[in-house]
C-alpha cells in the first residue's frame, strides 16, 4: 500500500470520528456551536504547526484556501444538520457520494487518467458508500427530502472542499490551512447571525466541538498528502469512506445495529480499498 493510499485512509479514519463526535454533541448542543469551536479549534492546531513548520505559500494558496473554507462549513453545517436530525442513514451515504464523485470529474477535468483498476474501484467504492450508512427504518416523506437536501448540499460541500485542497501548492506549509478552518469559522458566525441561531460557545460544548475539529484538521492535513501522493480522484474517493468509520463508531459506542445492507456495503468498500490499492 502505498503513502498516498494509506494517508487518504488515514483522512477518512480521522472525519469519520470528528463526524461522530461532532454529530452526537450537536444532538446536545446546538450545532452552529459544535460547528464554530470545531473550525476555530482546527484553525488554532494549524496555525500552531504553521508558524513550526512554515513553508512559502502563494497569494492563490490562500485563495483556494478561502474555498476550501467555504466547502468546509458549508459541509459541516449540513451534515451535522442532518445528523442531529436522526437522518444518518439517508444524510451520510448521499454526502459521501457526493464527495467521493467531484474530485473524480475534477480530476480527470485536470488531466488525471486512472488506470481501469483505478475506476472499477472508483465504481466500486460509490455503491457501498451508499449502502454502508443505510438505514433499515422507513422515513416519511416530508423529513426524507429533508435529509435528501442536508446530504446533497453536504456532500457539494466536501467535494469542493477537497478540490479546493488539491490545488494548494506542495511548499505552501500549513499556513493556508489555518486560513482554510479560519474561513468555516467565519461563515459559520455569518450563517448563524442570519438566521438567528445561537452560536456564541458554552463550556459545555467546548469537548465536543474541539475534539471533533482538532480530528476534521488532522484529516484535512493527511488528504492534502494524500493528493501529492496519488492524485486528487483516488485520494477523494478513498477520503469519502468516512461514513463507514462514523457507523462503526456508533455501533460499537452508542449500540447502534447495523443492517444487514450495512455489512454488505463495509464488505464492497473494504474491497474497493484494496483494488484502489493495487491501481
Amino acid at each position: 500500500m502505498n503513502l498516498g493510499v494509506l494517508m487518504a485512509l488515514s483522512s477518512a479514519l480521522a472525519y469519520g470520528a470528528a463526524d461522530f463526535i461532532g454529530g452526537v454533541g450537536s444532538r446536545r448542543h446546538s450545532l452552529w456551536r459544535v460547528v464554530l469551536v470545531g473550525q476555530a479549534a482546527g484553525a488554532l492546531l494549524m496555525l500552531m504547526a504553521g508558524l513550526t513548520l512554515p513553508g512559502s505559500p502563494a497569494p492563490s494558496d490562500f485563495a483556494w484556501a478561502l474555498l476550501a473554507g467555504v466547502g468546509s462549513a458549508t459541509g459541516s453545517i449540513f451534515l451535522f444538520r442532518g445528523l442531529a436530525r436522526g437522518r444518518m442513514g439517508l444524510v451520510a451515504p448521499i454526502s459521501a457520494v457526493g464527495a467521493a464523485l467531484l474530485p473524480v470529474l475534477v480530476g480527470v477535468a485536470l488531466g488525471e487518467r486512472p488506470s481501469w483498476l483505478v475506476w472499477v474501484g472508483v465504481l466500486a467504492a460509490l455503491p457501498g458508500l451508499w449502502l454502508v450508512s443505510r438505514e433499515t427504518t422507513s422515513d416519511r416523506p416530508a423529513r426524507t427530502r429533508g435529509a435528501l437536501l442536508d446530504g446533497a448540499t453536504a456532500g457539494a460541500g466536501f467535494g469542493v472542499l477537497f478540490i479546493a485542497l488539491a490545488q494548494i501548492s506542495d511548499g505552501a506549509g500549513l499556513l493556508p490551512l489555518a486560513a482554510n478552518q479560519l474561513v468555516g469559522a467565519i461563515l459559520t458566525v455569518v450563517a448563524a447571525v442570519s438566521l438567528g441561531q445561537p452560536w456564541r460557545p458554552s463550556r459545555g460544548v467546548l469537548g465536543w466541538g474541539s475534539a471533533s475539529g482538532v480530528l476534521g484538521a488532522s484529516g484535512t492535513l493527511a488528504f492534502m498528502v494524500a493528493t501529492e501522493a496519488t492524485g486528487l480522484g483516488i485520494a477523494g474517493v478513498l477520503a469519502s469512506l468516512y461514513p463507514a468509520v462514523t457507523v462503526l463508531l456508533a455501533a460499537g459506542v452508542l449500540g447502534e445495529r447495523i443492517g444487514a445492507g450495512q455489512r454488505t456495503g463495509i464488505v464492497i468498500c473494504t474491497l474497493a480499498v484494496a483494488i484502489l490499492a493495487l491501481g
